[in-house]
């Protein structure tokens, strides 16, 4: 017997296919629990974090869910996503719709730095460990107050000492400062020859 059109092979594997997915789709009840914990806090939560608070699920639920929500998100043009921030999940604003949402973000205004604490703060990103004396040394100024500054908003902590006289401190970022920056991690920063090409694109260069 002849096979209809709905029964060809093409047919038949986009039905297996459309089957499949109705069984790995996460369930509604779960995908919601994981966007209203998203929606909770201010900071990125990891994944096994969030599938200890979900009824215990699986990381590849977890996982599941979110690209599941972000599909949905872009379904429906919304003007925000899930994203990968720090080793955990976040939810943030599209680029475009950034600047309006930072209009009401006091809390991006307060982390706001001086042009001399982003320059110490890009240094010590790129090439920590490295203790103050190096910081210095490229800059050409002491930093001592820009440390303190950056120490205090959390953007960089101590995390050793340097095996020479004195043993002087080492400075490196942290988990804040991949947050505030939205960075998942250090290898997300711009490679340097990007940041030449851009700083020699500048006006009045």
């Amino acid at each position: 017997m002849a096979k209809g059109p709905g029964n060809t092979p093409v047919a038949e594997k986009a039905a297996d296919s459309e089957k499949t997915a109705k069984r790995e789709a996460v369930p509604h009840e779960v995908t919601c629990k994981v966007e209203a914990a998203l929606m909770a806090v201010e900071r990125p939560i990891a994944t096994v974090r969030l599938a200890e608070l979900i009824d215990r699920a699986s990381g590849k639920t977890i996982t599941r869910a979110i690209d599941q929500l972000n599909a949905e998100y872009e379904q429906t043009r919304r003007s925000f996503r899930i994203e990968q921030v720090a080793g955990g999940w976040q939810i943030l604003t599209l680029p475009e719709y950034a600047e309006v949402a930072g209009q009401f973000n006091r809390t991006r205004q307060q982390t706001r730095l001086s042009p001399a604490a982003l320059e110490t703060l890009a240094i010590i990103a790129y090439k920590q460990p490295l203790v103050r004396a190096e910081i210095e040394s490229i800059r050409g100024v002491a930093c001592g107050e820009v440390l303190r500054s950056l120490l205090e908003r959390h953007l960089i902590k101590i995390v050793g000492r340097a095996e020479e006289l004195g043993r002087p401190m080492l400075y490196g970022t942290t988990k804040s400062f991949l947050e505030v920056f939205g960075l998942a991690n250090l290898k997300d920063l711009p490679q340097v020859e990007q940041l030449k090409v851009t700083g020699s694109e500048q006006p009045g260069r």
